[in-house]
């Protein structure tokens, strides 16, 4: 083995998740000093950055949409399992955590990775293409799911304040995980070809075109393990600072749906970059797929985890949107709408959806 090849071997992404374990094994259900949360949000970072490579080995391997899909269900699924987490230890005041963090995770796809991918392929080319179809059929399922996951709780009339009845619960969840499967099946398998980038002139780029410049079945491999250990440790060293979080929070004075905003920032970081890298290299596609994948998944996974949940958590399950939230999922919808309707996007665009990203997060704390 050369110096090079045990370099490359030993580089940072490699090592970096079982490094990022190991600090969360000595870490895990203690309580940290500011110093070590220090260390506990470098390694956390670090782990972020090193699921964003091992998602992108993934991605080259299998191609897109595919790489897209692993990347916002393995980060969704664990996602899930830090909510339900920190719901059982936090009891009633937990009650709205699954809410925000799901409303959080919609707007910083829906605008922040979306308006900041639209933003810098548009400076660069002037216009950024996409394709309609495919991203319209996201937008849609994310309308739909978020409609009846999180807006019509707020209301029904079966149950005070803004929650489901068990009946009513027992259906959104039923929906969500049917919305979801029919998703997978259209996406990846009935029209693959529609979540395709696109060049300027509408041809098709499919990755799995260009075998010579695809990782190896046994690199590809190696990066899915590492991914999968990458983001444990991402959602298991965000809950370690969770508590310097919510402490941070208090003495701002900030509302508790500041926690879902900060969990989701977190945890959402992986596609984030990895949504920025794509656009770098003009995969725009890739980029939305990303996005709105990652909604769609949040929202269809995590609408039947808590429920199900639910059966043994403490106080009422909160999931109807507050009056501000919903004025801001309503312009998030309409101006996604105008975005995807002609499969490309200008400057302004990009901007218009990060205006309301950053709205989402001046409300956010200053409700």
């Amino acid at each position: 083995m050369t110096v090079r090849t045990a370099a490359r071997r030993l580089s940072w992404p490699a090592v970096g998740p079982p490094v990022a374990a190991v600090v969360l094994a000595l870490t895990w259900q203690r309580s940290l000093s500011g110093a070590v949360t220090a260390a506990v949000a470098f390694f956390l970072v670090s782990a972020v950055l090193a699921a964003v490579h091992h998602a992108e080995v993934v991605a080259e391997r299998i191609g897109q949409p595919y790489g897209a899909l692993v990347l916002a269900v393995a980060v969704t699924v664990i996602e899930v399992a830090l909510i339900v987490t920190i719901m059982a230890d936090g009891g009633g005041k937990s009650s709205a955590l699954a809410r925000d963090t799901v409303f959080a995770a919609v707007m910083i796809t829906c605008n922040g990775i979306v308006g900041l991918s639209l933003l810098l392929v548009a400076l660069r080319h002037g216009e950024a293409f996409f394709s309609a179809e495919g991203t319209g059929t996201q937008l849609a399922t994310v309308t739909t799911l978020a409609g009846l996951s999180l807006v019509l709780p707020t209301f029904t009339s079966s149950e005070p304040g803004p929650v489901f009845s068990a009946p009513q619960l027992a259906f959104a969840a039923l929906a969500s995980i049917a919305l979801y499967g029919l998703f997978v099946a259209t996406q990846t398998v009935r029209h693959r070809e529609k979540f395709l980038p696109v060049t300027p002139a509408g041809d098709v780029i499919d990755d799995l075109d260009d075998p010579a410049h695809r990782p190896s079945p046994r690199a590809a491999r190696l990066s899915l393990g590492l991914l999968l250990l990458a983001l444990v440790c991402v959602v298991g060293l965000a809950k370690g600072v969770q508590p310097a979080i919510e402490d941070g929070l208090d003495a701002a004075d900030l509302p508790r749906s500041a926690v879902g905003a900060a969990i989701a920032l977190l945890v959402l970081l992986p596609e984030s970059i990895a949504a920025v890298r794509a656009a770098g290299r003009d995969r725009v596609q890739t980029s939305l797929n990303l996005a709105y994948g990652s909604a769609i998944a949040s929202i269809g996974l995590t609408i039947p985890a808590v429920a199900v949940a639910s059966i043994w958590l403490a106080g009422p399950l909160k999931l109807g949107l507050g009056d501000n939230q919903l004025v801001l999922l309503t312009m998030t919808v309409v101006v996604g709408t105008l975005t995807v309707t002609h499969g490309r996007a200008t400057l302004q665009q990009g901007g218009v959806h990060l205006a309301l990203f950053c709205a989402y997060l001046v409300l956010a704390v200053m409700p």
